[in-house]
């Protein structure tokens, strides 16, 4: 019986002693699998920070470049910079959400009336400064050439005239379309409002200032393509970049009104367009300084482009 006993006293142990090594074994396992994971986390967060890291680091600098500068810039001026003014607005602002950028469309002297008395930041005007804007302060930044189209209806059979024949119909001395080969029909001669720079570069390309016969004058450049569009007989004069179907672009002497022909020197009507300072840009407030230099960058010689414009030389 003892001997009995004492076997069962020692199963007993045994198994005591093999569940205990049953739990070390789990114990010993934990550390195991741990320890692999220590091992191998290092890898995956060096992995994920080598094909994220540069991106970030990249990205950082121009975030905090955008995040940093903030403000306001105002333009004011010429009804033909609308469609360039209204892209550079948008496109800035998206590139520097912490700057508000606003544009009104007063015509071009008055533009620059604005700049020079400091109420806006920059004056548009779609063509050259007059010296006596520059002897009083205005600074012209040329930032992109525009032709000027010659328009008629679209149902006139004049589809060319020479620069003399387009002279003397804006002088009233040619009042019908026969007399320039065209039908039996009065001509309705349509123009811009005094201080537009459409009319100013219009009128000194073809030295008729002061001498135009106007049936109508208009304050816009769209409304200038609407009248001529709807009045049978009528001409007028637009921006290159807004042309559309509902008009006849002339030629003149025989040349197209084209972006090549324009910079060839065929095509003869064509003027800057100026956004003008008080002063030199780089006596401007940071965020019109970064505005101008936005424009000189590969971007934004891209939108003026885009917008229908030519490059400055």
């Amino acid at each position: 019986m003892k001997k009995r006993m004492i076997s069962l006293l020692a199963a007993g142990i045994l198994a005591v002693g093999a569940l205990a090594g049953c739990g070390n074994a789990a114990d010993t396992q934990a550390p195991a699998e741990s320890g692999a994971a220590a091992d191998s986390a290092p890898a995956v967060e060096s992995s994920a920070a080598a094909d994220v890291a540069p991106a970030e680091e990249s990205s950082a600098p121009a975030q905090e470049a955008n995040a940093d500068l903030s403000g306001s810039v105002s333009m004011s001026g010429s009804t033909s910079m609308e469609k360039l003014a209204n892209a550079v607005a948008e496109s800035f602002m998206a590139k520097y959400p912490n700057v508000t950028v606003t544009a009104e469309f007063t015509g071009s002297s008055a533009g620059i009336e604005s700049v020079l008395a400091g109420s806006v930041d920059i004056g548009n005007s779609s063509r050259a400064l007059k010296d006596e804007e520059k002897s009083e302060g205005a600074v012209e930044n040329i930032v992109a050439i525009d032709g000027i189209a010659v328009v008629v209806d679209s149902a006139n059979t004049v589809t060319n005239l020479t620069q003399d024949q387009l002279i003397s119909i804006y002088k009233g001395e040619v009042t019908n379309w026969s007399e320039v080969g065209g039908a039996d029909q009065a001509i309705v001669v349509v123009g811009r409002e005094a201080g537009s720079g459409t009319r100013g570069a219009f009128e000194e390309i073809l030295a008729i200032e002061d001498a135009c016969a106007y049936a109508n004058e208009l304050d816009s450049t769209g409304a200038v393509m609407a009248k001529v569009a709807s009045t049978p007989g009528a001409i007028g004069y637009v921006s290159l970049d807004v042309l559309d179907d509902t008009v006849i672009a002339l030629q003149l002497d025989g040349v197209d009104p084209t972006e090549e022909n324009i910079k060839a020197g065929s095509y003869s009507l064509s003027r800057p367009f100026v956004m003008a300072t008080n002063g030199e840009i780089s006596a401007q407030k940071p965020e019109v300084q970064e505005l101008f230099n936005y424009l000189s960058s590969e971007e934004g010689q891209a939108l003026i482009q885009s917008v229908g414009l030519i490059l400055p030389e």
